[in-house]
């Protein structure tokens, strides 16, 4: 589905829910200018089409323990199909890996990871490479400061003329 089949009390309704998705119906149909049992509607239907995938509380895990995120490139040493869908399967299983995706370039994944310090990474870093999934190696980065968290993606597209540049 692209965003020309959706129009915008659609694309509003998108927009306010990644901002804040505990709002109410009732407020939600007053910001986007429908009654509740319409904007409920509206809702459930982006649901049920798969444009919402669910709800999510951002937590600051590090305020709740010892935490470390690493961003972890990692690279296969040939493209098989095969050692793909093995290595995914392996880091669907593992809780740390709180983000993953099969990117172009240099790299062939980018991974979220969040471990208690350095020599947990370490472990989980040496069970990838030493794994029978064809990983050649992996580039770590330790995460520092989060300077623009993830709010939410703009739904309408824009030119480069608007972003400054």
């Amino acid at each position: 589905m692209t965003a020309k089949a959706l129009d915008r009390t659609d694309l509003k309704i998108l927009d306010v829910l990644q901002q804040d998705a505990r709002i109410t119906n009732q407020a939600l149909g007053e910001r986007v200018a429908l009654s509740p049992s319409a904007c409920l509607a509206r809702v459930r239907a982006l649901e049920a089409k798969g444009l919402i995938r669910g709800y999510h509380a951002h937590v600051a895990v590090d305020r709740i323990r010892s935490a470390t995120v690493v961003l972890a490139q990692v690279t296969f040493k040939q493209h098989a199909l095969e050692e793909f869908t093995e290595f995914d399967r392996r880091i669907l299983a593992m809780p740390e890996v709180v983000e993953a995706s099969r990117i172009s370039g240099a790299h062939d994944y980018l991974l979220r990871v969040i471990v208690n310090d350095v020599h947990h990474w370490k472990d989980i870093a040496r069970a990838l490479l030493g794994g029978d999934y064809g990983v050649e190696k992996i580039v770590s980065q330790f995460l520092m400061d989060e300077v623009k968290p993830f709010s939410g993606y703009p739904l309408v597209a824009t030119s480069s003329d608007t972003h400054g540049l």
